[in-house]
């Protein structure tokens, strides 16, 4: 029986126990795949969420108050192999699928590492 890594799940939250969550393979690569994700990073238009590393993160805010289109589709399957790429270069992007519609743009998300796989649905609220 092979035994399993299990570290801290970021972004830090509780558990029930009142201690810091902690997980194994396929709940940290999606804790980590969320944290780069979600993390505003540095663009011409800010500074940066973290303010120790400004550049972390996707920019995937950056699509806000864009047209809904195949481009704005196309930029934000740019943004998360990018992001990826940058910040958790062990990480294999297996597939995103980008789906439009209305006020909004889906992510679904397909990562592995090292056994592990994971897929995550992100949605994104660009506007009208």
């Amino acid at each position: 029986m092979s035994q399993q890594s299990r570290n801290l799940l970021v972004p830090f939250r509780r558990d029930r126990k009142r201690d810091f969550a902690a997980g194994t393979e396929a709940e940290l690569l999606a804790s980590k795949v969320r944290q780069v994700l979600l993390t505003e990073g540095a663009t011409p238009h800010s500074t940066g969420e973290l303010p120790w590393r400004t550049s972390f993160g996707a920019g995937l805010s950056r699509l806000r108050h864009q047209r809904n289109d195949t481009v704005l589709a196309e930029l934000a399957r740019v943004y998360v192999r990018d992001a990826l790429a940058r910040w958790l270069p062990g990480v294999q992007l297996v597939r995103v699928a980008v789906q439009s519609g209305g006020p909004t743009i889906t992510l679904q998300i397909h990562v592995r590492k090292e056994g592990a796989e994971v897929t995550l649905d992100s949605l994104i609220y660009v506007g009208s």
